[in-house]
């Protein structure tokens, strides 16, 4: 017997164009990827494949799509940009009219270092803080302002008020810089606490602590509160809010005189003890006067006579006549 041995094609006679694959009995020949045909050298051997031909309408929608999307993006990207340096520009300029600048000068000075200095709140932490000023968020309407509930990123809750006036002269900003300045030294548990500011909108936004238990007009209102505030809170209620009044205008660095002091001013904390807010229409009293006559402000029916005929405002006694008042307000009104 004879022992059958393999002739190696792919090496003797190379038949293949490209890849040759060697076999017992014979050989395969094949294209690698990307390429057409048998592989042989007398068939029709390896070639590229021929890439689909395409429609130039097409390639013309395609880079006309592509390039409208490029440029709408480019106006877009463009309008925000100048949209930000427009509202920055804006934001600055508000400072700038609500004494912003003055502020920082006077929180500088050396007599400041022993007091708080109070926050200058930007506006977007105050919009964060509020939801936008969402309407879920609205405390109460003051004056001429609204009050919004605020959570800061600390979690603190505080009170926000966002006024609906500006466009002060710069006298009106100058004594509204002062009264900040007196504001953020008020240390008493009777007064609610200032803060900080906003000073970049048109009108300022001035934050406050929060104070849990609404105000006193609605405790003492009877269609609000079947049960009557008992005649002890409401006496502790006046006599803290007489301490108030008698700290602003004689412990005080420069007195201030409320002129508006009624019971939807006087806040109440969860243990019902009186915190005096609002300052929206207070006045600074310099040292050296010993009384004020303004224009009068207030609310009619919780103002001292006196005050209400004359205009002057000479002790602390006179401007208690509306809190004492406010005692028997659900009794016999």
């Amino acid at each position: 017997m004879f022992a059958f041995t393999d002739a190696d094609e792919c090496r003797t006679i190379k038949p293949c164009n490209m890849t040759c694959h060697n076999f017992d009995g014979g050989y395969n020949c094949s294209c690698p990827h990307g390429y057409e045909g048998d592989g042989k050298k007398d068939g029709s051997g390896c070639f590229l494949k021929e890439k689909p031909k395409k429609d130039p309408v097409v390639v013309i929608a395609l880079g006309i799509t592509i390039s409208f999307l490029f440029l709408l993006i480019l106006t877009l990207l463009l309008c925000w940009v100048q949209k930000h340096r427009t509202l920055r520009q804006l934001r600055a300029k508000w400072f700038e009219q609500n004494g912003g600048f003055l502020l920082l000068e006077r929180l500088s000075e050396p007599q400041r270092q022993c007091y708080e200095i109070i926050k200058i709140f930007k506006e977007v932490e105050l919009m964060k803080a509020t939801n936008n000023f969402h309407r879920s968020r609205i405390l109460g309407h003051v004056g001429q302002g609204v009050v919004y509930k605020g959570i800061l990123p600390n979690n603190q809750i505080v009170a926000i008020k966002k006024s609906r006036m500006g466009g002060a002269d710069w006298r009106q900003v100058k004594d509204f810089i002062n009264e900040m300045v007196v504001l953020s030294q008020i240390n008493n548990r009777n007064v609610v606490k200032l803060l900080g500011c906003c000073l970049e909108t048109e009108a300022p936004i001035l934050v406050y602590e929060f104070v849990s238990n609404g105000n006193l007009y609605d405790r003492i209102d009877p269609s609000k509160n079947a049960t009557p505030l008992p005649w002890e809170k409401r006496l502790s209620i006046a006599a803290e809010t007489a301490e108030a009044v008698s700290y602003l205008h004689s412990v005080a660095s420069i007195p201030i005189i409320h002129r508006d002091i009624k019971s939807s001013n006087i806040l109440l904390d969860n243990n019902d003890k009186a915190k005096l807010s609002d300052f929206g229409a207070s006045r600074l009293v310099p040292l050296d006067e010993t009384h004020v006559s303004t224009i009068v402000r207030g609310t009619p029916g919780y103002m001292d006579p006196e005050y209400l005929q004359t205009g002057m405002n000479t002790s602390a006694v006179s401007s208690l006549f509306g809190v004492m008042s406010l005692l028997c307000w659900d009794e016999v009104g």
